[in-house]
């Protein structure tokens, strides 16, 4: 599932990478979604020419387009990404399976490694260490990289956690969402690639909205989350 705001030149590059004939030789069947997130391109014409299908959400924000996504998913694993030809789609082989012989029902990356400083701006490198240095106090779940785009995760899982997120702090959430709840997780690194076109972060804007989301989910009360942790305790096995 891949967010897009005005991505048509990227989008053939983005969906040609993920290689659905070796996914299917793995016996991994997959649907492509482009979420369509109110662009003023041709991202909608160019991903459905491309073959995959378009999901369109009128109301921007990066969170907004993954809850639309979401609600359309059909399959049994949801791996994302951006638009923007930084994610390793080619790498999903490698990915499902480990997150098959891991038995693990969330798995996030981790962007933050020294091989990869070159393909992110140095204030970006900056603030991602510092937030996902305070997730790790606040939420004491280990992650390395708590802003990074790319997760796989089990369909059910998203029916157990309650994000609210609507904007970039989605990607914190959801992952800071899963590992409360009481999922089984793990972070792998991955190689991460230099962006392709206009740059959509805002950064200061966006840090601080990001530092806000943290606190304000560490100390609310989930039912959502509350639920899940029910329920990974309570199912026969």
């Amino acid at each position: 599932m891949i967010p897009a705001l005005n991505e048509a030149p990227n989008l053939p590059t983005v969906v040609n990478s993920v290689p659905t004939s070796a996914l299917r030789a793995l016996g991994w069947e997959t649907e492509v979604i482009i979420v369509d997130n109110a662009s003023t391109d041709d991202t909608a014409a160019v991903a459905a020419a491309l073959g995959a299908i378009v999901v369109s959400q009128p109301e921007r924000g990066y969170g907004n387009a993954y809850h639309a996504g979401f609600r359309a998913a059909k399959g049994d694993v949801i791996a994302t990404g951006d638009a923007d030809c930084t994610y390793p789609f080619d790498s999903l082989p490698e990915l499902l399976g480990t997150l098959t012989e891991a038995d693990v029902e969330f798995m996030t990356t981790d962007r933050l490694r020294r091989e990869n400083r070159s393909a992110m701006k140095r204030s970006h490198t900056v603030a991602n260490y510092a937030l996902s240095a305070l997730s790790r106090v606040l939420f004491r779940n280990g992650l390395r990289d708590s802003q990074s785009g790319m997760w796989l995760f089990r369909r059910y899982v998203w029916d157990g956690v309650d994000v609210k997120s609507t904007g970039m702090a989605f990607s914190q959430e959801i992952k800071n969402a899963a590992t409360r709840a009481g999922y089984r997780y793990l972070e792998v690194p991955i190689e991460y690639r230099n962006r392709q076109g206009e740059v959509k972060l805002n950064a200061l804007p966006d840090g601080m909205a990001n530092l806000r989301q943290l606190f304000e989910h560490r100390f609310r009360r989930s039912a959502g989350e509350r639920s899940a942790r029910y329920e990974r305790r309570h199912t026969p096995a």
